[in-house]
């Protein structure tokens, strides 16, 4: 892939604040990288993977403050190009101070994530791979840390890779049949084909829950507040989230749009969103509010359907229709505090909690659930597990569906139609890694990244 930036550019950041010990890092990359750190090392030579012990100085030789420097040559760098890290004490004054000298000797300020995207381009790393230094970084327990630390490493990127080496396989046999379409496939290898088209399905398939449980692992758990109107969906967002997020009213319908909160609960992070309560309506501001309820159910990991515990029926048969799709429903009692005694569990709802949004009643339970309904996705530590994202479902998604197309072209002998499908697969999976990914998004992910990294 062709480079996006100037050969001749040589960039710096800070890459990390002064932290408890006091101790910043400016980075360089490019080309004047060495001749930059040398300057600012007052003329010293800096030695290539040696910590030098320097002082940094301006322009008139006035010490800015001392500390390491260390070189590394193109292309044995994180950039793969030279690169230098000076480690300094002090405030981020001093580190400012540090970079503005940097400009005033040839380099630029980089770019969010530019660092990283010339490590990409460069060849160091693929995108999944650079992705994962991102998630590495934002990483809220040492679970996630070592999942994303595995895809750094390759683990998910290395699986891509040999489904991704099947399907091109697989295809240039089917290329090559339709040359000798006059012939039965079965006499070209047909069977022998098809076992191997069957192979990568299973496989993609056992990636794709795995890039699913890596997905949630990262971002945490999807979960859409959902039931019939005045049930306390609102009341037990707020319930959950420790503070009045929601307006919360006896009147049926106050909530018309959708409300975001994302919490952390019992070390899982979880983004609740409360939705407008599910009824027949005439109201064409509810009726929207219903139509994105039922569009973000479409999206949800979790629904949980809140009902009054003292007439769970009412309003279940709208809200069974808008969950049949959800991987996981949990269905909540609410109001049970109203009550003299339990509610005992309506038909077709097994395992329902009894919860009290008001009192806090039956949280803990609900907490617990979700805890083990997260565990049971992402796993304590399951071994091989890694990160992954949104996109990267997304892609393999995609391309488990360009699969069977071509499973089922290939079943009727139409091998031109399968060549195109095993083409797009290939493609879908092209964009994970990064070698079918347009410029567009290419600049859309290392813009999330810090300054500099």
């Amino acid at each position: 892939m062709a480079a996006m930036h100037d050969d001749r550019d040589t960039i710096v950041a800070i890459a990390t604040a002064p932290g408890a010990g006091g101790v910043g890092i400016v980075r360089l990359s490019g080309p004047r990288a060495a001749a930059i750190g040398r300057a600012l090392c007052g003329g010293r030579a800096l030695p290539v993977r040696r910590a030098l012990h320097a002082r940094f100085v301006d322009a008139d030789g006035a010490t800015i403050d001392d500390g390491i420097a260390l070189r590394f040559r193109a292309p044995a760098s994180y950039t793969g190009e030279d690169v230098v890290e000076l480690q300094a004490h002090g405030s981020r004054a001093v580190l400012q101070q540090l970079v503005e000298r940097c400009q005033a000797l040839g380099a630029r300020g980089a770019r969010p994530g530019e660092f990283s995207e010339r490590a990409f381009l460069n060849g160091k790393l693929d995108l999944a791979q650079a992705e994962a230094v991102a998630d590495l970084i934002a990483a809220g327990d040492a679970r996630a840390a070592r999942a994303a630390r595995r895809a750094l490493e390759g683990e998910f990127s290395r699986r891509v890779a040999a489904i991704a080496a099947e399907l091109l396989a697989v295809r240039v046999h089917a290329e090559a049949a339709i040359d000798f379409a006059d012939e039965p496939l079965d006499t070209l290898g047909g069977g022998a084909l098809r076992a191997r088209l069957d192979a990568a399905v299973d496989a993609l398939a056992g990636l794709l829950a795995d890039a699913e449980r890596g997905r949630k692992l990262r971002d945490g758990l999807h979960a859409v507040i959902v039931g019939p109107p005045n049930a306390g969906k609102s009341s037990l967002l707020n319930a959950l989230a420790g503070n009045d997020r929601a307006i919360v009213t006896d009147i049926a319908g106050t909530t018309r749009d959708l409300l975001q909160e994302t919490v952390r609960i019992d070390g899982v992070e979880l983004t609740l969103v409360d939705t407008a309560g599910l009824r027949e309506s005439q109201d064409l501001i509810e009726r929207e509010g219903m139509r994105r309820a039922r569009d973000e159910l479409g999206r949800a990991d979790i629904a949980l359907v809140v009902l009054d515990a003292r007439d769970p029926g009412a309003g279940r048969a709208d809200v069974d229709a808008a969950v049949a799709g959800v991987p996981t429903r949990l269905w909540l009692l609410n109001k049970s505090d109203l009550l003299t005694a339990p509610p005992a569990p309506p038909p077709g709802m097994a395992g329902a909690l009894p919860v009290s949004a008001r009192t806090g009643a039956g949280l803990d339970a609900l907490h617990a659930r979700l805890r083990a309904l997260w565990q049971g996705d992402a796993g304590e530590d399951a071994g091989g597990a890694f990160t992954a994202r949104a996109r990267h479902v997304d892609a393999l998604r995609r391309a488990a569906a360009e699969l069977d197309a071509a499973r089922d072209a290939l079943a009727a002998e139409a091998l031109d139609l399968a060549a195109e499908a095993l083409r797009a697969g290939h493609d879908a999976l092209g964009e994970i890694t990064g070698r079918t990914a347009p410029d567009d998004l290419l600049g859309h992910i290392f813009s999330t990244f810090c300054i500099g990294k």
